[in-house]
């Protein structure tokens, strides 16, 4: 079995499957890094090179892609990725990331029955293609609560087998288990920020996390480490390997069962198709080391890399209908998803927040206005999103919260740091982003990479229905940013249209290879099974038919997980899973 890309889904999926012996290749397009400079003091802390010049993340100048707003608009090529950040090497995104561990609500999976169940089949806008995936809760939650046991997430119950958990996120699916470890640490401006939240009736509490409390080991004998808050999370390793990542609890795992073997450096052109056998047969890629080109054969091939790349593969091996969205018609590319962020700077000058002191996921937040969690009667949008405050690290380079009318430059600007540093923070919201029939990936006649093949191409913009989720829900955010007792607040903040890709947003994106029960909706099966090809299966955020408020990274493993599982049955018996 070959597996595209040496991310999380992947070392997921191969977790299950050397388990029984199965015999695993997985093609990783960069190196390790896991014992090299990113992961030793004193250069772990080099935010410069890590997180302003994104040493840990993809070559822009050999693989990048190009933009539009819409079908219409001429195209231009993102000579600096800067607006999501996809991983490289091995353990991809996943050795990067904040940490912040969500379970999708129990309806999200069945949104469009949710929402004509709760709103009406006109409800639900003509170019808003939301679907159901063809999977429920319940049969996603013994996944949900393995990853969560094998990466140590942190956290508090808030919905235990039905019942209502003090201190925890009431709004949660229900959990068959309580979290494996307790929660983080909460910061003094999640304090603050609970309190105001507090005076609205509003049900706030921590983030889920990765990011270990304690030293911990998971049922694979993995260990963690304990958390210093040393604010180093995004776009760092963690040198005291208290976060969660495949690097530290998939790999080295991996590396010790014999039917594993993981080959680094190997970038993947295509994947050998017939079309009339309904089969894929071989995987071509690129030696980045030796510059030569090899076929290896496959009985089974799993595309697991990132969201972009994994539609890109199908793509460019000409495997399924690619989507035209001006005929509305063919899959590969549909459903391309964002998330709608907004956030708003807090000025308190008599509370010492000590920005420096925290994880990538010390986080107090509140779900009221997640998804549909609240009722959208008569608002003209659905969805919605989290209303959170907390601190990434305070990084110098950074972090450079100063109030409105500081000069950019000169005397004043270097005392307006200094005095605001440490009473300094923001509110931000994180929302959802449902399907738009204008928003998708095709590839680009124009451009090409390194590698002589057509850049992916991305039609995007915010469309109406999240420029009103927006609004809405950033008021409610303002609401509580006030009731924090700020002496200043910044900006308010505004999501518009004519999407700005020059500054980072979110490389939480989705869709382009969905999932569902229908051939002429969807790429995959609800079992992640190509609908052309049947030893051929896609996993990863791709596979999303929409993107909630909720980070993915969870849902991701979850489905991983499972496909895992299903790939063993599939590997004793050949055909289309059920």
């Amino acid at each position: 079995m070959v597996i595209v890309g040496g991310g999380l889904s992947a070392g997921m999926v191969a977790r299950q499957l050397t388990a029984k012996g199965i015999e695993v290749l997985v093609l990783e397009n960069g190196g390790d890094v896991r014992n090299s400079a990113a992961a030793k003091l004193p250069t772990q802390r080099d935010e410069l090179r890590w997180a302003t010049h994104t040493g840990l993340m993809q070559d822009g100048a050999a693989e990048t892609y190009t933009w539009r707003h819409n079908r219409t608009d001429p195209s231009l090529a993102m000579r600096r990725l800067a607006v999501f950040l996809p991983g490289s090497g091995v353990g991809g995104a996943g050795n990067h990331w904040n940490g912040q561990a969500f379970r999708w609500e129990e309806y999200d999976t069945e949104l469009r029955t949710r929402m004509e169940t709760r709103y009406g089949k006109s409800s639900i806008p003509a170019n808003m293609p939301i679907r159901d995936w063809g999977v429920s809760y319940s049969e996603l939650e013994p996944y949900y609560d393995l990853f969560e046991r094998l990466f140590g997430i942190s956290g508090k119950a808030g919905n235990l087998r039905g019942k209502i958990m003090p201190g925890g996120n009431p709004f949660e699916a229900p959990r068959q288990n309580e979290f494996p470890q307790r929660p983080l640490e909460e910061t003094e401006i999640g304090l603050i920020f609970r309190s105001a939240a507090d005076k609205f009736g509003y049900k706030s509490f921590l983030s889920p996390a990765a990011n270990s409390p304690d030293a911990y080991t998971n049922p694979d004998g993995m260990k963690l480490g304990a958390c210093q808050y040393c604010g180093h999370c995004d776009r760092f390793i963690c040198e005291a390997e208290a976060k969660a990542t495949p690097s530290v609890l998939l790999y080295p795992l991996l590396a010790r069962r014999p039917s594993f073997e993981l080959r680094k450096f190997c970038h993947v052109i295509r994947i050998e198709h017939d079309a009339a056998g309904g089969q894929v047969r071989a995987v071509e890629y690129l030696d980045l080391l030796t510059g030569e080109t090899f076929r290896q054969p496959a009985d089974v091939v799993v595309l697991a890399a990132f969201t972009l790349s994994n539609t890109k593969l199908l793509l460019t091996s000409g495997i399924g209908r690619p989507y035209d969205a001006a005929a509305n018609a063919g899959v590969v590319g549909r459903n391309f998803c964002y998330q709608t962020n907004a956030a708003i700077s807090v000025y308190l000058p008599d509370r010492w927040l000590n920005p420096f002191l925290a994880s990538g996921s010390t986080v107090t937040l509140i779900e009221d206005f997640d998804d549909d969690n609240f009722d959208h009667t008569g608002l003209g949008f659905l969805g919605g999103g989290f209303i959170a405050a907390g601190s990434g690290g305070g990084r110098p380079i950074a972090a450079r919260g100063v109030p409105p009318g500081t000069p950019r430059w000169g005397t004043r600007w270097k005392q307006a740091n200094a005095d605001w540093y440490a009473h300094a923070g923001s509110v931000g919201f994180q929302g959802s982003s449902y399907p738009h029939r204008e928003n998708f990936l095709d590839l680009d006649p124009d451009y090409r990479d390194a590698y002589g093949q057509p850049l992916l191409r991305v039609t995007f913009d915010m469309r109406e229905n999240e420029l009103r989720m927006a609004k809405y829900c950033a008021g409610k955010m303002v609401e509580i940013a006030r009731a924090m007792g700020a002496a200043r607040l910044g900006g308010l903040p505004e999501v518009t249209a004519n999407f700005d890709t020059r500054g980072y947003q979110s490389t939480h994106i989705t869709g382009g290879t969905i999932m569902g029960r229908d051939p002429a909706t969807s790429v995959v099966s609800s079992r992640l099974q190509h609908w052309d090809a049947e030893n051929l299966f896609v996993v990863g955020a791709s596979v999303f038919a929409h993107n909630s408020g909720h980070n993915p990274t969870e849902l991701v493993a979850t489905l991983a997980l499972r496909l895992g599982d299903d790939l063993v049955r599939y590997v004793g018996r050949p055909g289309r899973l059920a």
